[in-house]
């Protein structure tokens, strides 16, 4: 009986591994459709890294082998935030049931990776670096795999500059246009080449080629202004996602990668001394402005919908002094981790819709983010449950009930008995 008992056990306890890193079934099978969408912004990736890597460890709570791809049915990234969603979509090569990478483990890979990545003493032949060694890098994380093998779906939006149109990489695109079923590894790069800081990538998949540069949401100045290069992909993600899926409601995580502290006001008086070339300075600065507002208006009006649930998490004032996107020495990538967390305690935030300032909401980040854990857990396990009712057994979830005190009892004599 005590080796019936030991079995059991162990039977059990193998199955609820497996149980909680299975992939996330379908909506169709729950509730709620749940994405995740990251900015781009250069090594101030380092930003929505500590954000997910408070997520993921709140998530961890109630699943130890919790794994944000197990829980969003989409996500989606620009820019730096392409390569932090492909790192977590990714299979891992020792378990391809388990992500590449962990948020923890993205904070690592930025701060091993991004001084070679980021190298001024490697020019790049226009862009200000190379790009050698991040094609190498991704090339050895992603190794042979492909868009149709990421544990749940991505949406990377990408800007063609030969053919000058988007494009975008979705797993929901694959069944009508195979030849976007490509390599991670030129994915990620592709999303990577931000006009300027890195070349553009060429590559060629089931006969179609590819000339690409980081894209979503940017300016057409953006070329002029590394910090314009930080496209918000929400709204591509978003849509993505409604495109193909019914749905009764929406979650949506947006994480940004931070933007800097306003300037002093400026007056007319100021303004009407200057030449073209400060007009050029500024109206770079103002544009950048009007965009980043615009959009946030755009998704906070679009999103405020009873059945959206949405959560934005930006740092509004980033201090100038970490507002580089290619600053890659130690002490500044601290800094950007440290402000991650800092953010982490700051007010929730929105913009308000009619005066276009930035208003505290109620409660903190990590709240908003705990609250979120609960929700994605709870549609998770919902779906999981309705998928083994549709193949016609119990639920899972009754099958593994709390022993009674009396059942316990029995387990302790028997486990006396053999011991």
């Amino acid at each position: 009986m005590a080796h019936l008992v030991f079995f059991v056990l162990l039977f059990a306890g193998q199955l609820i591994g497996g149980f909680s890193t299975q992939r996330l079934p379908p909506p169709n099978n729950g509730n709620i459709i749940t994405v995740l969408s990251i900015d781009g912004g250069g090594i101030r990736g380092i930003l929505p890294a500590t954000v997910l890597d408070y997520l993921d460890k709140a998530l961890k709570v109630k699943d130890p082998n919790a794994d944000l791809a197990h829980y969003f049915d989409v996500i989606g990234g620009t820019g730096t935030g392409g390569l932090i969603t492909a790192l977590l979509a990714t299979p891992s090569l020792d378990d391809p049931t388990r992500p590449a990478f962990t948020p923890a483990q993205i904070l690592d890979f930025y701060k091993e990776n991004g001084p070679h990545v980021l190298n001024k003493s490697r020019p790049g032949n226009g862009p200000i670096f190379d790009g050698e060694f991040l094609h190498n890098i991704s090339r050895e994380v992603f190794k042979d795999t492909r868009l149709n093998q990421t544990l749940t779906n991505v949406v990377i939006p990408t800007f063609d500059i030969k053919t000058q149109k988007p494009v975008t990489f979705s797993n929901y695109k694959l069944g009508r246009y195979p030849y976007f079923n490509a390599l991670m590894s030129d994915i990620s790069i592709s999303a990577s080449a931000a006009p300027t800081i890195l070349p553009p990538y060429y590559f060629e998949n089931d006969g179609v080629e590819f000339n690409l540069i980081s894209g979503a949401d940017l300016s057409m100045f953006s070329i002029l202004d590394e910090s314009l290069v930080n496209g918000n992909p929400t709204r591509a993600t978003v849509s993505e996602a409604l495109r193909h899926n019914k749905y009764s409601r929406i979650l949506v995580l947006s994480l940004g990668t931070g933007t800097k502290e306003t300037q002093p006001d400026l007056d007319v008086e100021m303004a009407a001394t200057w030449s073209d070339w400060e007009w050029l300075i500024h109206g770079i600065t103002f544009i950048d402005r009007a965009t980043t507002s615009m959009t946030e208006y755009y998704h906070g009006s679009l999103f405020q919908q009873p059945a959206i649930t949405y959560l934005r998490i930006q740092e509004y004032e980033l201090d100038p002094a970490h507002s580089s996107l290619v600053e890659v020495a130690k002490e500044n990538m601290d800094g950007l981790e440290e402000t991650g967390k800092e953010l982490l305690e700051e007010k929730v935030k929105k913009i308000n819709l009619n005066t276009f300032s930035i208003e505290e909401g109620v409660g903190t980040n990590a709240e908003a983010l705990d609250r979120l854990a609960d929700i994605l857990y709870g549609e998770r396990q919902h779906r999981l449950k309705q998928k083994s009712v549709e193949k016609g057994g119990r639920p899972f979830l009754e099958t593994l009930r709390v022993p009674s005190d009396k059942t316990k009892a029995n387990w302790a004599f028997q486990k006396s008995k053999v011991m």
